[in-house]
């Protein structure tokens, strides 16, 4: 038996490369640490999913968040999926205490899961208790859930309990002007993201079909990192359309020389979708618009095309 560890860099369940494991010859891709987000049957080899549950200190979570409330009020439970078990433990004793909690789930993902671009909302709780060892995740539910008067963070290693904060004004006022510059754009560049299965075919050809209505010119490029010193490089750009991570344009789009939109704030540029009050994190929902992946028209993450015609 031939075993072969692939080196690229995967940062998160949107990572799977089940496309490069078949160039090298593979006949099983077993891809380890992240939720299935990426359905078993639409990759091109068999996949197997290695779930990993990391254990954390409950009780040291719970009496940091006893601690910072001393009154029981109701809290919202959330963090990253390999801490999620922790969280079941932590509600269970919690609530034992007299904290009423939820575990608030957005479809397909578990009960208490968040993605970077995929979060529950409409979050009722007055207070998310977040277990993460970093921001990036907690930023994606606080994104979703502005009404929510407290967020806090317990990290796992550093045992550390703390108040974050996100400043929606300024994240809002970037991205509306980001869109306001591509308005008068004629030239698109839409990149699909090659890193893993980030770039989804279907939205490439629901962007592609926006951009001909319009009357928009545009064209595809292939890239597995996207950054500002890339993109330089193509210079009579207007605009690019980027199929990958739509956090990428969220915290990084001020970054670049042009407008870099996701296909959500692509609809808003052309006026087939309103500027939401809330910022959409539903890149993975089931309830996401019509630019997220588990969309009726886009979750067989086909375009429907054949070798001869192309994307067209």
């Amino acid at each position: 038996t031939q075993v072969s560890i692939l080196g690229d860099v995967t940062y998160g369940a949107c990572c799977v490369d089940d496309l490069g494991a078949k160039a090298l010859g593979a006949d099983l891709l077993l891809h380890y640490g992240h939720s299935c987000l990426v359905p078993i049957q639409h990759t091109v080899i068999p996949c197997l999913y290695v779930f990993v549950e990391l254990q954390i200190d409950v009780q040291h979570m719970v009496d940091c968040v006893c601690a910072t409330l001393p009154e029981p009020q109701p809290l919202a439970l959330l963090g990253t999926i390999q801490f999620r078990q922790g969280l079941v433990q932590a509600k269970q004793v919690l609530e034992e205490l007299g904290y009423k909690s939820k575990m608030p789930q957005v479809k397909p993902l578990s009960p208490g899961e968040v993605l970077g671009c995929t979060s529950p909302k409409n979050i009722e709780e007055s207070v998310v208790v977040f277990c993460a060892d970093g921001r990036f995740h907690l930023e994606s539910c606080m994104i979703a859930n502005p009404q929510v008067k407290l967020f806090l963070r317990y990290d796992p290693y550093s045992k550390a309990l703390t108040e974050e904060s996100y400043d929606y004004d300024m994240m809002k006022n970037l991205r509306q002007e980001s869109i306001q510059k591509a308005l008068g754009g004629t030239k698109f560049g839409i990149i699909l993201g090659t890193l893993g299965r980030q770039g989804n075919p279907a939205i490439l050809k629901r962007v592609r079909e926006l951009l001909t209505k319009h009357e928009k010119k545009s064209f595809v490029m292939l890239l597995s990192e996207i950054s500002p010193q890339k993109l330089s490089l193509l210079p009579n750009m207007d605009v690019w359309v980027q199929i990958a991570c739509p956090r990428l344009s969220v915290d990084w789009g001020h970054h670049f020389a042009v407008p870099v939109l996701s296909p959500y704030e692509l609809h808003v540029a052309l006026e087939e979708s309103e500027f939401l009050s809330t910022y959409p994190m539903d890149f993975y929902s089931s309830e996401g618009g019509p630019w997220s992946n588990y969309h009726t028209d886009n979750k067989q993450r086909s375009c429907e095309c054949d070798e001869e015609n192309g994307c067209d």
